[in-house]
């Protein structure tokens, strides 16, 4: 199924020897991958939001917690619910569907009257994200060569963090128009709602953009379309055994029983019998989100202005972090394929247990003024270097990796339902970090101090119980991983 060697044209980051098809791979996963940047815009729109809304409303900081947090409870049941969809009717079919609620949602949370039916907007979105982060990870990895699969994969998550960038800028951008994220800018509504209004513009590309591209060859073989998976395949990969390829699919898939949840578990088990695989993935997604990453991105500008920053320097260092965040993505890209997964989370974990450390002492132990930290002298430029370097850590590791490591550890069998149940796990862990975080900024030291635990937790997992998956066809992740 692999090609050759990856070639040595430095000019670009994704080369090889079939060159057409390599061309196609790289096309394809980038459209699918769009919609990892309506999942990083539609998280992190509410970021320039959080004041506004609470203001506005008079919400009061449990209730902020929720109305924030609340998207990630539909993007929980969208995770869930994505696989088992996606093996039924195609995961183009659901790729259409994400961009829908990702529309719907953009309107409707722009124009809500009220904090509920915000909230119930939001979850609509969620529901896009979670259909998204579930259905672009494994659509990439089941038509991507194995020789750029790595690389092929971080594509999501440079989107992601492009949406985030996209977001957190347009945030910036309208509140500076207006004056202030709460004051009036077009047809009466004021910038905040803008800023939930034209995520409709990203939905509606992704949308159409989904009309341009085929369906996984492995979804065609599984409900018998066989010359329709031979021409994407040959398309993708080139003639070369080609026969063979579609032959291994067809045997690991098992096509003559359709997949079920029951598929994850081991023979005679119960529910919670899950194959040793399946548990691997889901405690890499609550580990990528325990360490508090998206703390950064849902509330740095209320942390900022909290510990001293006005409302605009808050914003511009909000858009420098997500700047960071991609060209750390970037850089994980280029090293994924060559240096393996597992040493890039190892070397992240580490970074992060520092960076978030440093971060836990210096709120920890500053003084409280109105119960928020108070930080003074060179304190507040090393909290901003270390968040930033944190953002860093991450961005070239956890980010990216988690989701390829997603998309292609799991054997074909039960990769839909397996991936959907560890994206469902990793929302569930992010809601609960971010529905506590706004009650937790009068002991911003407790909060950093969990995080940074976690993430040395994070690194003696990896250590222990990740393996690598760096040049391994899917076909081949099968019998072995499932016997752990």
């Amino acid at each position: 199924m692999s090609h050759g060697p990856i070639g040595d044209d430095t000019t670009a980051i994704f080369a090889d020897e079939e060159f057409d098809s390599g061309r196609s791979a790289v096309r394809i996963a980038s459209v699918a991958a769009l919609g990892g940047l309506l999942f990083g815009y539609d998280s992190a729109v509410i970021n320039g939001a959080v004041k506004s809304i609470q203001m506005h409303f008079a919400i009061d900081d449990q209730s902020l917690g929720i109305a924030v947090a609340s998207a990630l409870l539909g993007a929980a049941v969208g995770a869930m619910t994505a696989g088992r969809l996606a093996d039924r009717v195609g995961r183009l079919s659901v790729m259409k569907l994400a961009a829908l609620l990702f529309l719907i949602s953009a309107i409707g949370a722009g124009l809500a009257w009220n904090i509920w039916v915000l909230v119930a907007f939001r979850v609509v979105g969620g529901l896009g994200v979670g259909i998204a982060s579930v259905i672009a990870p494994a659509y990439i990895a089941e038509t991507s060569p194995a020789s750029i699969r790595g690389r092929l994969g971080s594509l999501q998550q440079l989107a992601i963090v492009s949406g985030i960038f996209l977001s957190l800028a347009v945030d910036a951008l309208l509140a500076h128009l207006a004056g202030g994220a709460s004051n009036v800018l077009w047809l009466g509504q004021e910038a905040w709602r803008w800023m939930f209004i034209l995520m409709a513009i990203p939905a509606i590309v992704y949308g159409l953009l989904a009309f341009t591209i085929p369906e996984s060859p492995r979804y065609l073989v599984a409900t018998h379309r066989i010359p329709e998976a031979r021409k994407v395949l040959t398309t993708l990969l080139g003639e070369k055994n080609l026969e063979i390829t579609i032959g291994r699919i067809q045997q690991t898939l098992e096509s003559e029983q359709k997949p079920t949840w029951r598929d994850m578990c081991r023979p005679g088990g119960g529910p919670l019998s899950l194959y040793g695989i399946v548990w691997v993935g889901l405690a890499l997604s609550v580990f990528q989100q325990f360490v508090g990453i998206n703390v950064i991105f849902y509330y740095s500008n209320v942390l900022w202005e909290a510990v001293g920053f006005d409302e605009s320097s808050s914003f511009l260092i909000t858009v420098i972090t997500s700047v960071v965040n991609i060209l750390t993505t970037v850089i994980a890209i280029m090293l994924i394929d060559k240096i393996g997964r597992k040493p890039l989370l190892l070397i992240g974990s580490a970074g992060m247990t520092l960076t978030l450390a440093t971060m836990a002492v210096i709120f920890g132990t500053a003084p409280q003024v109105n119960g928020v930290p108070q930080l003074s002298g060179v304190e507040g430029p090393v909290a901003l270097v270390a968040a930033n370097l944190f953002v860093v850590a991450f961005g070239m590791s956890w980010g990216p990796v988690v989701w390829v490591l997603l998309g292609e550890m799991f054997p074909n069998r039960i990769r839909a339902a397996a991936l959907g149940l560890a994206a469902a796990g990793q929302w569930v862990a992010n809601w609960a970090i971010t529905v506590t975080f706004p009650e937790l900024r009068s002991m911003l030291g407790v909060a950093y101090g969990f995080y940074a635990l976690c993430a040395f937790l994070s690194l003696v997992f990896v250590a222990k119980w990740v393996r690598e998956t760096k040049g391994v066809a899917l076909e081949d992740m099968h019998a072995e991983l499932l016997a752990k």
